[in-house]
């Protein structure tokens, strides 16, 4: 491991994780359910849903994401714990990567999870609605597409957010390490 530079490792399972996640969310928005109102042998309408493969897409891009975020949370101890981050630049952008990464990350996961509910939702049967422009229901263009967007965003905020995390800890094991102190003061007997 270099200096400040981070596991190979970790930059490499965060982006696969992300990227299967990201593959999968494209997959769910290309397999969106459609609906189309049919008729039936005794004259009552109701709407016929393509495949719901949509649904589970979504899940499981949701699932990738979260384990991408869980992964590098884990390895980094969420910031919160473990040795202290040295103040400096490193320190501030590892902060600004950090919560820009878990909004992102928030976000993704919102639109996947609400995209594979709403793609889930089916309407039944006309009649029980009594509406003359009655339309089958189903998840508008774009939810899924947005996700993807956002754990692409999010893919590259932890990668940022890794490198500045491990450029800051490694600086303040640097900085312990002196053998004297910088102020010029002479020590007390």
């Amino acid at each position: 491991m270099g200096e400040g530079k981070g596991s190979t490792l970790v930059h490499l399972v965060v982006i696969v994780l992300s990227l299967v996640a990201f593959g999968f969310a494209i997959a769910a928005e290309r397999r969106r359910s459609t609906g189309h109102i049919v008729t039936d042998q005794y004259n009552a309408t109701y709407c016929a849903y393509s495949s719901d493969v949509a649904t589970g897409y979504g899940v499981g891009s949701f699932l990738f994401l979260l384990s991408s975020e869980s992964l590098l949370m884990g390895v980094t101890r969420c910031m919160c714990f473990g040795s202290p981050l040295a103040p400096g630049g490193n320190r501030a952008y590892s902060i600004i990567y950090f919560i820009s990464s878990w909004l992102t990350f928030l976000i993704a996961e919102a639109c996947l999870i609400g995209g594979a509910a709403k793609n889930a939702y089916h309407t039944k049967y006309r009649s029980a609605v009594f509406a003359q422009n009655f339309s089958c229901e189903s998840l508008r263009k774009g939810v899924f597409i947005a996700a993807a967007v956002f754990i692409v965003v999010t893919m590259i905020l932890n990668v940022y957010y890794y490198m500045y995390f491990t450029k800051a800890t490694s600086q303040s094991a640097r900085k312990t390490n002196r053998s004297s102190s910088t102020v010029g003061m002479t020590g007390y007997p």
